[in-house]
């Protein structure tokens, strides 16, 4: 009862972090964003560059999540397989902060730094993903449905009410589409669990 007591309360913790969501990620990532930048892009403002440095994040929340649960459930292949289309959503974004002079260098891609983060609230979402994900296989999946689902609110929100270039426009667009898959494989392996 304890047991499920803990993952009620994660699982809401997590809805509140959702709940959150993109509106806040401007706030929450400026502080780190400050410390990282090297340069000034003209045609950016610096919520736009927040939200680009954040995303990038993001994605990594994504992937290292995926790698940690792959880990764990080493039976179950739609971790592994997404945790490498989350790489290339990675490369995607920081190639976009790269291209609008943000600097990323303090970003570790390495595997030792997996589930390290330079935002708090994003430490805090791989965090209680990984929690929730680590009591039993159907839990875990369920996470990588609510990951995508953040995922798919973030970029919505980005393409629909930061006015980006079409550039940034269109790579978020392929990363939502991306996430939307994501999303359907979690959805039918969570159906096949729970049969």
């Amino acid at each position: 009862m304890n047991n499920k007591n803990n993952t009620n309360e994660r699982r809401n913790f997590l809805t509140k972090m959702l709940i959150t969501g993109a509106s806040g990620v401007a706030l929450l990532s400026s502080s780190a964003y400050a410390k990282a930048k090297t340069s000034v892009v003209s045609g950016l403002t610096e919520e736009q560059k927040d939200r680009l440095f954040f995303i990038y994040q993001e994605e990594k929340v994504a992937r290292d999540v995926y790698i940690y649960l792959g880990e764990l459930y080493p039976d179950e292949s739609t971790f592994a397989s997404i945790q490498l289309s989350e790489q290339r959503h990675m490369d995607a974004a920081q190639k976009l902060c790269i291209n609008y002079g943000i600097d990323v260098s303090m970003i570790d891609e390495s595997e030792s730094a997996c589930g390290e983060f330079h935002v708090d609230y994003l430490q805090e979402l791989y965090e209680t993903c990984i929690n929730l994900g680590e009591t039993e296989l159907v839990e875990a999946l369920k996470v990588g449905k609510l990951v995508e689902e953040t995922d798919i609110g973030t970029l919505t929100e980005s393409i629909e009410s930061m006015d980006m270039p079409d550039d940034i426009i269109r790579t978020y667009e392929i990363l939502r589409e991306g996430s939307y898959n994501h999303l359907e494989s979690y959805e039918a392996a969570i159906a096949r669990e729970e049969r």
